[in-house]
């Protein structure tokens, strides 16, 4: 190699070898600063590395994670969606759900929804991981958003700066006429400074209220110290002692624990700890609220206590002075995230958290559960927001709650710190009452999506059998559909030229996608939607139709579309550890009724030029006119809120009369069933001339039946026949179908 060349190659060496010793040391430094909680000064030493390695994927990730640590959603949006692009999830797993969250987060939740449902279906190979779970929760949860977020609401005003300032304010409660809040900031505030700092900690602060204005804040001197944060104070019921949090940091990593102090005439005196209980050893007990239910005191806290679902829980406990008794993880409420800010409303009787796993606008959304702790209710707009909304109360008729979304004070990053905002009474919509869920939408929404077409492999569930029932799921049928999806597309061109099997490779590739997988996810949200309406109490009675390819025999086909409709009557039972059991079985406390009903048409239904050549499969298994015949549909669903449902239902709602030869005529019958409390009469629709009807009552008592038996003239007949009729019961809009098949061959 010449000399100058060579000259070149070591000075270029050389100064490459400097440049990734450089940006190692920006990147450790900045690690060390993140895993301490100081997220800005991370920040700014990851972009020094990324300007001396922009390509870098390990220092991209990093400063996506430090951003969404930071709360800058845009960004971190911005930096996961890098990551992801460029590889997948293959070597940081959680990307494509991070990337989700940030889009929900900020606002972009059509977006997020697609993203979620591509997430779940990169980590549907371990369904017991958080990955997985999670991403299946967050697509219910967007749908939820999307169906109730609103930008015409008028938003909750912000406190003057006399409190909020871009720093973080949390607000705790209001005493002796004077707002309690915590703030992170500096013990001198600069506006050009951004909330973290190594000499930044939390520490309590009140504000005076007079003639409704709050007077310039100032720190509660008695509980400072400047080597702990403080932060979440209430007040015991007799106004005598002062509970609240003390943390010690390594950077920002609080671990807490709740103690007290004795008030007296405006002042705050002897500190100490409570016990055991309350403050495990090793563990984090923080953000008491003190309230009264059915006449005792009682402490709401949250803490990673032993026997904690998941971060941190919501937990109570009895308080007697500094003694605390019964102390329970309420676990009707708690997640595997963060159930946190717990706040008591004792008038009313429900329970205010917030959390970040249940239905929810953003990050962390305000909660309520009504004592006793069952169901779970979001507080709706405009409490909540695409960002973190947290320490919701009450105090006479206006609404607190601490929020970092937009509109907060800052100084860089516009969602970096929350501060308090609240809803007064003159602004409506009234606010002594949470938003409830517009259960008339719900219903609409729920029809609008109808009907959930669900796609099965043939012969499946359980093949080769006569069984009217299985033990599968309708989601494992489907995943193994689902498996086998690169088997069907090559087996469909088999036997044909290259143009045409390229073609029905294409449109069955098409199928998977519109159809079958999103028949699943529609059932996913369908089936979201139904549990939140069933909570608010209504009845439903939902029809479900099934269908089959005409391959096998037609009385084959009638039995394996039972089998199709006993997986679903499966998801429904297994669906989220038996959420809908009680609305099936009718155990329900609130009322809330779930009626599934069936209708198996076989093959009576299917499109009668599809292949039934066993020698061709290709054509009569693989398919995707053969695949579009093998599904259930659900049709049709109603609704009675505190009303009956419609009081007739059938034993079977198809008479499948089989394959006729030589028979002019079908005789059969239907029994009909009253199922309400009322003595009910009906009348029969029947436009058929050729079919003749006899019932042997048309009153029917509660609890008990009624034949209606049928003659069905076939002359002239031929081929797969489907006829009808329907009941109809004065004062119900619903009516009650029933169907005779047959196949007819002369």
């Amino acid at each position: 190699m010449p000399r100058l060349y060579l000259v070149l190659y070591v000075i270029l060496f050389s100064t490459f070898s400097i440049g990734q010793v450089k940006t190692k040391k920006l990147v450790e430094f900045a690690d060390k600063q993140f895993k301490k909680g100081d997220y800005y000064y991370a920040i700014e030493y990851y972009q020094k590395a990324l300007k001396q390695d922009s390509t870098n994927l390990d220092i991209q990730w990093k400063y996506a994670e430090v951003q969404r640590a930071y709360k800058n959603y845009v960004v971190a949006e911005e930096y996961y969606s890098i990551v992801f692009d460029r590889d997948g999830v293959k070597t940081y797993p959680s990307c494509l759900l991070q990337l989700g969250l940030m889009q929900k987060q900020n606002g972009k939740y059509a977006k997020a929804l697609q993203t979620f449902k591509q997430a779940k279906r990169e980590y549907e190979k371990d369904k017991s991981d958080y990955l997985f779970k999670k991403s299946i929760q967050e697509i219910d949860a967007t749908n939820w958003a999307i169906k109730h977020f609103s930008d015409t609401l008028k938003p909750m005003q912000a406190l003057p700066e006399t409190i909020n300032s871009v720093n973080a304010e949390f607000g705790h409660t209001i005493h002796d006429n004077q707002l309690i809040f915590s703030s992170l900031r500096a013990d001198s505030i600069n506006t050009s400074e951004e909330v973290f700092s190594q000499t930044y900690k939390t520490h309590l602060y009140y504000s005076k209220i007079e003639n409704g204005e709050l007077k310039e804040n100032q720190r509660i001197k008695e509980l400072f110290n400047d080597k702990i944060s403080s932060g979440n104070g209430t007040f015991s019921l007799d106004g005598k002692r002062f509970y609240y949090s003390i943390c010690d940091d390594e950077g920002y990593n609080y671990k807490c624990r709740i103690v007290y102090s004795n008030y007296e005439n405006g002042k705050w005196t002897k500190i100490d700890t409570l016990g055991k209980l309350i403050n495990e050893s090793g563990k984090n007990s923080t953000m008491p609220t003190i309230s009264r239910i059915e006449g005792k005191e009682v402490m709401f806290f949250a803490s990673d206590k032993t026997g904690t679902k998941g971060g941190l829980d919501i937990w109570m406990a009895q308080i007697n002075g500094i003694k605390a008794e019964n102390v329970q993880n309420i676990s009707e409420i708690n997640s595997v995230e963060n159930e946190i800010t717990p706040w008591y409303d004792s008038i009313n009787k429900k329970l205010y958290f917030s959390s970040s796993w249940h239905y929810g606008l953003g990050g962390q959304d305000v909660f309520y559960s009504e004592f006793p702790f069952k169901t779970i209710e979001n507080a709706g707009l405009p409490i909540n927001s695409p960002a973190n909304d947290q320490y919701f109360f009450v105090h006479k008729d206006t609404t607190y709650v601490s929020s970092n979304r937009l509109g907060s004070n800052f100084a860089k990053n516009p969602t970096c710190c929350s501060d308090i905002f609240v809803k007064y009474p003159n602004i409506p919509p009234k606010i002594d009452s949470p938003i409830k869920i517009d259960t008339t939408s719900v219903t609409t929404v729920i029809k609008k999506k109808l009907p959930v077409r669900l796609y099965f492999r043939n012969d499946e569930p359980d093949e080769d059998s006569w069984a009217t029932s299985t033990k599968q799921n309708y989601m494992t049928t489907y995943n193994l559909y689902k498996k086998n999806y690169e088997l069907y597309k090559r087996e469909v061109g088999k036997g044909l030229n290259t143009a045409l099997a390229n073609k029905k490779r294409v449109e069955l590739e098409q199928f998977f996608k519109n159809e079958v997988d999103k028949g699943a996810n529609d059932l996913v949200e369908f089936t979201g939607l139904l549990l939140q309406e069933l909570t608010q109490g209504s009845k439903i009675v939902v029809s479900i139709k099934g269908f089959a390819s005409p391959l096998a025999k037609t009385n084959y086909n009638v039995n394996l579309t039972k089998r199709r409709i006993s997986s679903l009557v499966n998801y429904f039972n297994e669906y989220d550890h038996g959420e809908f059991k009680p609305y099936l079985n009718g155990t329900s406390k609130n009322g809330g009724k779930l009626i599934l009903e069936f209708i198996p048409f076989g093959e009576f239904n299917a499109d009668q030029t599809t292949s039934d050549n066993v020698d061709k499969q290709n054509e009569s298994v693989y398919s995707k006119e053969a695949g579009i015949e093998r599904k259930l549909h659900i049709e049709e669903v109603t609704f009675e809120k505190n009303k009956e449902t419609f009081p007739l239902y059938a034993k079977d709602y198809v008479y499948n009369a089989g394959v006729l030869q030589n028979v002019n005529s079908i005789s059969g019958s239907f029994t009909i069933m009253n199922r309400s409390n009322s003595t009910v009469t009906y009348k029969i629709n029947n436009s058929n001339p050729n079919l003749i009807l006899n019932s042997s009552k048309m009153i029917i008592e509660p609890n008990t039946n009624s034949i209606i038996s049928f003659k069905l003239n076939t002359t002239g007949m031929k081929g797969f026949q489907r006829h009808s009729l329907q009941l109809e019961v004065e004062g119900f809009e619903n009516k009650l179908e029933l169907f005779i098949t047959s196949e007819v061959k002369k």
